[in-house]
């Protein structure tokens, strides 16, 4: 069985460079041709490790021909460096807490990159900085392995993609241990355990990237499915709830073309009124749609600067402002300091108005609604309460969700469908932040929702 073995060393590795310039090939041909917008991003995060990891190797292949600071130093942080990118690709892919994750690895491979250096300027043996480097790549890679086997969503390729990452380290582990009880002079050392650890180590890394591939391309057929599932619910929409206003309006606009002379100067503004408010639900009904649809495909891109939230909340009261005097409602806005945030200000500004809008559409002639913002451990939280008509249980538990139907009238008998809701969950978790709704029936409601001050990573 071990006939073949020991390999030359140098064989492989040149086997590893042209394995890691046919991955990086492959991941680049699939980012290009196949993958939506937003799986190219950690598809070129992932393929920008592995041209790390090829240039590394290439570098680690001229020892004792280039200079030690290149095939040592700049060698082994390259491929460091690669490795942190490779991970932050495969992390991405679970979304929850990416932010800490994502600095975690950096933190990790940092370290990693100082003891390193330092090892080799203050002249440590080979077998030292080996020891190093098979322990930091360990480490770089734990977190994403640990991540994965706590994921809840298991199938047939994560569990796939868990095992060969697990075997990964585990290989990791045992080359560490090697070298420790069996410490080299020579970094090429032909030795059957360094072939097989070779050859199994250039094995598992191009069943990973198939598995990472793999688990790129399940992730877009689920988005598919949920895009074509949001389509027809769209015509549903359309189909519905736009059928309404819309039919309303051409009645009285064939009303006032066919029989406007019988009809006095009082009656003709009560129908204009009619007409312009059944035309104004048609407007925002559409905006919202227009809205929806463009972030569902993916052309509406999160954009986020600096914005003044108590600016942009008093904005919005003023654009408000006629609506609630027509009920006489008092609208207050509670905040005891000034408040900076890294937001989409089209996102939170449509959020805002979806929800100030909402507040005076169920909220009683002479009602108040009061917007409070407070700042808490690098977030804000904003709640919009009013004391009209509150949500039953069963519309309650319906909200946020894209696939419940939500129809309650206003105070007015005002017509709402829900969707300017959905829109908000939506931007607020582009955000990376939380939404929910506090009520009691006959009591009023109180909307609040939570975003992190900082830009988050996405």
């Amino acid at each position: 069985m071990f006939k073949f073995l020991p390999l030359d060393p140098k064989t492989v590795f040149m086997l590893y460079f042209w394995g890691n310039l046919f991955i990086c090939i492959l991941i680049f041909s699939y980012a290009f041709s196949y993958a939506t917008a937003e799986n190219k991003k950690k598809l070129k995060t992932f393929g920008y490790g592995k041209i790390l990891l090829t240039i590394g190797w290439v570098f680690i292949f001229l020892r004792n021909v280039a200079p030690d600071f290149i095939s040592i130093n700049l060698a082994n942080t390259t491929i460091l460096a690669g490795a942190c990118y490779e991970t932050i690709a495969i992390m991405s892919m679970i979304k929850t807490k990416f932010s800490r994750r994502y600095h975690l690895q950096i933190g990790i491979t940092v370290v990693t990159m100082l003891v390193f250096n330092i090892s080799t300027f203050l002249e440590s043996t080979m077998n030292t900085r080996i020891l190093i480097m098979s322990l930091g790549i360990f480490a770089i890679y734990l977190p994403p392995t640990i991540s994965y086997f706590k994921e809840k969503k298991n199938n047939l390729f994560r569990i796939f993609y868990l095992l060969c990452y697990v075997s990964f380290e585990i290989l990791i582990f045992l080359r560490a241990v090697y070298s420790y009880i069996n410490p080299q002079k020579n970094f090429f050392r032909p030795s059957i355990f360094d072939s097989l650890y070779s050859i199994g180590l250039f094995l598992l890394t191009l069943i990973g990237t198939v598995g990472f591939l793999l688990l790129v391309k399940e992730k877009q057929d689920l988005r598919i499915q949920k895009l074509l599932r949001d389509k027809n619910l769209f015509f549903s929409i359309i189909a519905h709830d736009l059928k309404g206003p819309l039919g309303s309006s051409v009645a009285l606009s064939e009303v006032m073309s066919e029989e406007i002379d019988t009809y006095s100067r009082e009656e003709i503004k009560e129908i204009t009124e009619l007409l312009h408010e059944s035309n104004k639900n048609i407007y925002k009904l559409l905006e919202n749609l227009l809205d929806w649809s463009r972030v569902q495909t993916g052309m509406m891109e999160y954009n986020p600067k600096k914005v003044i939230l108590n600016k942009l909340i008093e904005e919005n009261i003023g654009l408000n402002k006629n609506a609630a005097l027509n009920k006489n409602i008092d609208i207050k806005f509670e905040s005891t300091e000034i408040i900076e945030a890294d937001l989409d200000k089209d996102m939170i500004d449509t959020v805002l108005r979806n929800l100030l809008t909402n507040a005076i559409k169920f909220t009683d002639h002479h009602g108040e609604i009061i917007i409070r913002m407070q700042k808490s451990n690098q977030k804000v939280e904003v709640s919009i309460k009013d004391n009209g008509i509150g949500i039953p249980d069963n519309i309650k538990e319906k909200l946020f969700k894209i696939n419940e139907k939500v129809i309650q009238k206003g105070t007015e008998n005002e017509i709402g469908n829900g969707l300017g809701l959905l829109l908000c969950s939506e931007f607020v978790k582009k955000h990376n932040g939380e939404i929910w709704a506090e009520s009691k029936l006959g009591k009023g409601s109180t909307f609040k929702f939570i975003l992190p001050l900082k830009r988050q990573n996405h």
